[in-house]
Order: C-alpha cells, then structure tokens, then sequence
C-alpha cells in the first residue's frame, strides 16, 4: 500500500474554517478506485502541522485521483496565504510492515 502524508501548518484563526472544509467533503475520495483510508490529524499544539493522510492501494491510484476533477474540485477556492504559517510537506511511503 502507498501513504501519502501532507502536513499542513494552518494558523490557529483559519483551524475551524480548514476543518470544516474537509468535513464538508467527507466521503468524496471513498469514491475512488484503489483508495482505502483517509486520516485528518489535528495538532496537539500550537506550533506543530495538520497531517492529512490518505492510504492507496498502490502509487498509481493515488497519482490518478490527482488527475481526476473530483481532485481539482477537491483543491479549488483554497484558502488565502495568511491561513497558513509555512509551506505544506508532502511525503510520500510505501507500507511494508502493517500490525493487524
């Protein structure tokens, strides 16, 4: 399976309303072939990112929901500049030891 993580520093004043965007989706990219779990974690503290998680069956599906309208629409009217604190972080893994 294929993790992509990106973390996402969100200024405290902008937390509700990028929550709620992703609330407001919730259950769009089920609809997608190959995908298999989305995770959206909320920091503990002041200084540290939002990490949004998606789970792929493998590379290829992730790189063809990025190609899909349902991605753009995903990623479209973001945000202003001033909601975020630095530049997201996507990384991206492969899974090779998954606990039951």
């Amino acid at each position: 399976m294929f993790v992509v993580s990106n973390r996402i520093f969100v200024t405290s004043n902008w937390q509700e309303t990028f929550e709620e965007r992703f609330q407001k989706r919730a259950g769009q990219i089920d609809k997608q072939p190959d995908f298999v779990q989305l995770e959206i974690l909320k920091p503990d503290d002041k200084t540290s990112p939002y990490i949004v998680r998606t789970v792929w069956k493998d590379a290829a599906a992730f790189h063809k929901w990025v190609e899909s309208d349902d991605f753009k629409a995903a990623h479209s009217n973001p945000l202003p500049k001033e909601a975020f604190t630095g530049n997201s972080q996507m990384e991206m893994h492969n899974i090779i030891i998954k606990s039951p």
